[in-house]
């Protein structure tokens, strides 16, 4: 029988990922040896209250308040309490005693990334965090790794399984946005206060992760742009299917050129048209997906369970094998490569399509004094869908759908039409993506 050295294994919290991580590690902690080449040794698991219940019966001589203590003792710390604070301070901690880190917290690297990556490369040692974006699915190694010598053009993920979860009940079921939020909340797909998936922040990290990586360039939170789905309603859902469309918050990063031939990069999060061709539109339920379109590789999908404990896990364990292979073999760590330093361009710079509803009085010249308005912003019509006017004197509905333009030139459509008196309401604007 082979004996392994141990690598000592530090976890911080215990909560649904990582009392699953836990379990993984005891139960299968031979296995684990054989493909890291190293034992892999829980020396402690530390959280703020060691008698709390957990999902998981595991020994309690493991647990510990000291955090702190624990770090100083190991040579791989997990990370897995989440949020910003002490998170940031007890990685900051780990990385500059030489211990690697293996972390999950998509908040603490969209804020703090570059502050963490330069404080493993100081030292030699090595951040993982592949469990960061969409749970299960291995996402960061590809792009991080596979796709190094590929230049990737775009990338666009159903990155939040709760978000995903809700659209696809209005969509399938034709449930309004309150009742697919209650479900999602009654299942466990969503949390007491939803807001930070729902208004799209728990995406816009994922994208500034994405994009840090696809692009090899440091992209902030602060310059991703950032919608959520509140304001999207059973009408638009319905309208959307009719005209061969799904709706689906997309977390989209992009490579673009702006007008004076400078290249820079794109994130941003909104919900947007897919068309029912398009291999995102069949992502149902809690699934995340992400699509990236590379130069060379062409098209590739990753799919599977986007969160979960069990299955976060799973992507959490596999970093933790690489990080002890790496403590087997030696040598400094791999810095992160964020060089190609592009800027960020603003939401105005991207070109996209519209689809447009609008209600529009009854009357002579109507439309085409919506299209002179839409050409005065130099956007052009591609498709007119109208309805009957509702009874005498009543509105029309009026569908446009645009070709692509800047992003900023079909916002300042939207706002002339509001000021227009022959449009009587602007009921929905979506943009188109993926066609």
């Amino acid at each position: 029988m082979i004996e392994y050295r141990n690598v000592r294994v530090a976890l911080l919290g215990a909560g649904s990922v990582g009392s699953q991580v836990a379990r993984l590690l005891l139960e299968h902690g031979d296995e684990l040896a054989s493909r890291a080449g190293a034992g892999l040794e829980l020396v402690g698991i530390a959280v703020r209250d060691v008698d709390a219940e957990r999902d998981v019966d595991l020994p309690r001589e493991l647990f510990t308040t000291d955090a702190a203590s624990l770090i100083l003792g190991a040579d791989i710390v997990v990370e897995l309490i989440g949020g910003i604070e002490p998170a940031r301070t007890l990685v900051l901690q780990a990385l500059q005693s030489g211990a690697d880190v293996v972390t999950g917290n998509k908040a603490l690297l969209a804020t703090h990334g570059p502050e963490l990556f330069a404080a493993a490369e100081q030292v030699g040692a090595q951040l993982y965090y592949e469990a960061a974006v969409a749970g299960a699915i291995p996402i960061i190694r590809p792009l991080h790794d596979s796709l190094a010598g590929d230049r990737i053009v775009r990338i666009m993920g159903i990155v939040n399984g709760t978000t995903n979860f809700i659209l696809d009940l209005m969509d399938r079921e034709g449930a309004t946005f309150d009742d697919a939020l209650a479900t999602a909340t009654e299942l466990g797909y969503a949390e007491a206060d939803p807001t930070a998936d729902i208004e799209g922040y728990d995406a816009a990290q994922k994208a500034a992760i994405l994009a840090s990586i696809a692009f090899h360039t440091s992209v902030p939170l602060a310059a991703v742009h950032r919608e959520g789905i509140t304001s999207v309603t059973i009408e638009q859902v319905r309208a959307a299917r009719k005209a061969g469309y799904v709706v689906k918050i997309l977390a989209t990063c992009e490579r673009l050129t702006d007008e004076n031939g400078r290249e820079g990069v794109s994130a941003r999060v909104y919900p947007a048209l897919v068309p029912e061709s398009h291999p995102l539109a069949s992502v149902h339920g809690a699934k995340n997906a992400v699509f990236v379109e590379a130069e060379a590789a062409g098209d590739l999908m990753f799919y599977g369970a986007g969160a979960g404990g069990v299955e976060t896990a799973s992507a959490v364990l596999g970093d933790l094998v690489s990080a002890a292979r790496r403590h087997v073999i030696g040598g400094p760590g791999i810095a992160e490569s964020t060089r190609s330093d592009l800027p960020v361009f603003p939401i105005g710079t991207v070109r996209t399509s519209y689809q447009i509803t609008l209600h529009v009085t009854d009357a002579p010249g109507v439309l085409s004094t919506v299209a002179g308005i839409l050409a005065k912003h130099g956007v052009s019509v591609e498709t007119v869908e109208q309805s009957s006017a509702h009874g005498v004197g009543g509105t029309a509905t009026l569908v446009i759908g645009t070709h692509e333009a800047r992003e900023s030139d079909l916002a300042d459509t939207v706002v002339s039409l509001r000021g227009e008196d022959v449009v009587t309401d602007v009921a929905s604007v979506l943009r188109v993506v993926g066609a």
